[in-house]
């Protein structure tokens, strides 16, 4: 059996008419076939060899971390195998099938496109996360009412574990479309903390306790310094805002700290005989019994 003429390039050709020369039966199949074997190995491994570790490279000094690195070195595998595939197809002489083959992948392509439009916005909007690095796992988050602390990111989905213990499900796409409350994103956070004193309390002194307590928390920071500022004259009372730094803040930290700190000063202004006051309301009216009005004031 004599091989078909050959192309130039057709590595597919070249192998049938060596073992049509050797005697080989159907070598023109045979020699396409291995062709294709051969061609699909190469690429693969020039890209298990050379691309993967040139694009570990690239991600290491973007500064991306495991968990972002997987799912991108999964992605760019496949794209390495489809690669493979078209160029085997080619080498091995199956010109005519590779373009049936791209001409059904592309309406193949369209009508999944049209089916799958949120897991595709879900998809991109998880390549962003990578990306841009707006939170990673373990970081606190709040978005949209939520909050929880990252425990997965996937290319579709984010998974959030609430602070009762809840999971949820992220779409990517509602984590990129709005705003992301990040408040661990960097070393330091801080807390604004208002007190509200009565008017006849001696604010000198409140502010004294309360910057006295905040340097004795040994998870308040003393650089930056806390401060006190007076920012407002309510109803039935004068509320004194503290500002303090913690470091290295978690969602825990960041109650436990608080609350630790709010006990303190309440302490302080009891033993100080600083009055927190609550709300009062006077309530006024009149009651008419049998042609008799008494006037009523009671305060609440």
């Amino acid at each position: 059996m004599s091989a078909t003429p050959l192309q130039a390039g057709n590595g597919g050709g070249i192998i049938s008419e060596l073992l049509a020369d050797s005697g080989v039966p159907y070598a023109d199949t045979l020699g396409a076939a291995i062709a294709f074997v051969v061609a699909l190995a190469i690429v693969y491994l020039i890209g298990r060899v050379v691309v993967i570790p040139l694009a570990d490279r690239v991600m290491n000094s973007r500064g991306l971390e495991v968990h972002a690195r997987r799912p991108l070195r999964k992605l760019l595998l496949v794209i390495v195998v489809f690669a493979g595939i078209a160029i085997a197809f080619g080498f091995a002489g199956y010109g005519n099938f590779l373009q049936s083959l791209a001409t059904i992948a592309a309406a193949a392509t369209l009508a999944i496109g049209f089916a799958m439009q949120d897991v595709i916005a879900n998809f991109v909007a998880g390549i962003f996360i990578f990306t841009d690095k707006p939170f990673r796992i373990g970081d606190w988050i709040e978005w949209d009412g939520n909050s929880g602390i990252v425990e997965d990111i996937s290319f579709r989905v984010t998974r959030v574990r609430t602070f009762d213990n809840e999971l949820l499900t992220v779409p990517n796409s509602h984590l990129t479309d709005g705003v992301i409350k990040n408040p661990v994103a960097k070393k330091q956070l801080r807390l604004q903390v208002p007190f509200g004193i009565g008017y006849d309390d001696d604010i000198e002194l409140a502010n004294e306790i309360i910057l006295e307590e905040a340097e004795a928390h040994p998870e308040i920071l003393d650089d930056p310094a806390p401060t006190v500022r007076l920012t407002e004259l309510g109803d039935s009372s004068v509320v004194l805002k503290s500002r303090i730094w913690i470091d290295e803040p978690s969602r825990a930290d960041f109650v436990k700290t608080r609350g630790e700190y709010v006990t303190t000063v309440k302490e302080r202004f009891d033993a100080e005989g600083i009055n927190i006051p609550y709300p009062n309301r006077t309530l006024g009216g009149s009651l008419e019994l049998d042609g008799v009005t008494e006037e009523r004031v009671v305060d609440d």
